[in-house]
């Protein structure tokens, strides 16, 4: 991909440096690298997390991430998003209903009084696999348009293309095409920020479609927000498959052209 046609939200994503290659050590050339930011989510004044993510997509990726991680039901829940760059990285500013922000801070105090258990931040083992509503059966996807999909994934890399560093998360219509995707250096990340824009476009048939492995995250991401079918290129954990099992997603590994495995609920597949 050419630099001309680089969009400004992909080249602020991007930096060159000089480096050595293994074969000459003594003649320096420029690559791309992919950059990464810290990302402080901010409700009604109090920062919740702060995350390493690619420049762009803020305001998708708190919405995602509220979405996902059950701080809210709905977008109206989020009365406001403001993206304040400072102190070297970004601070998003979410204006909260009352309610949510009130669930979300006993949920807050509760973590703070307990012992942590060292995975991922988590503060409680079963905050891991917590309980999620079952999806209904109400998508089916033809298996014949998963090749078309994975053609175009690329389209949504414009900074992996470049750097071989980025994740990519899109959304795909029942017809094969991509309605939109985003990349991240991160994969939750990436997944979010598509999570947000399905909600605001309130795509609703189709299925996700992610560039990683599918962890537990992954599928728990997708089915606090309503998917009913995931597919990853690379492998699904055992825990992964666990919780789409218990979840009612329809969860697909290995997705390549041609191919692919079926972990979860083939009955939405055709």
């Amino acid at each position: 991909m050419s630099d001309e046609i680089l969009s400004a939200e992909a080249a602020q994503g991007l930096a060159q440096r000089n480096v050595w290659s293994r074969e000459d050590q003594h003649n320096t050339q420029q690559d791309w690298l992919a950059d990464e930011v810290p990302v402080a989510l901010v409700y009604n004044g109090i920062s919740h997390v702060v995350m390493m993510a690619t420049p762009g997509n803020f305001a998708a990726f708190a919405l995602g991430f509220s979405l996902s991680e059950g701080i809210i039901a709905h977008p109206r829940d989020i009365y406001g998003i403001e993206v304040v760059m400072q102190c070297g990285g970004v601070e998003v500013q979410i204006e909260l209903a009352s309610r949510c922000f009130m669930a979300l801070k006993e949920r807050r105090r509760n973590l703070a009084g307990r012992t942590g258990c060292g995975v991922c931040g988590v503060e409680q083992l079963a905050d891991i696999a917590r309980p999620i509503t079952p999806l209904p059966f109400t998508q089916t996807f033809a298996l014949a348009q998963l090749d078309s999909a994975l053609q175009q994934l690329r389209q949504f890399q414009p900074i992996g293309d470049k750097t071989g560093c980025t994740h990519a998360a899109a959304w795909i219509a029942p017809d094969g095409s991509l309605s939109g995707g985003c990349e991240d250096v991160g994969r939750h990340v990436a997944l979010d920020k598509l999570l947000g824009l399905r909600s605001e476009a309130q795509w609703q048939q189709g299925a996700v479609l992610v560039s990683s492995r599918a962890s537990y995250e992954m599928v728990q991401k997708s089915a606090m927000c309503g998917v009913e079918i995931l597919f990853a290129v690379s492998a699904a954990t055992r825990l992964a498959v666990e919780v789409a099992e218990r979840a009612n997603l329809t969860l697909v590994g290995f997705a390549k052209p041609g191919r692919g495995i079926i972990y979860t609920h083939p009955q939405r597949l055709v």
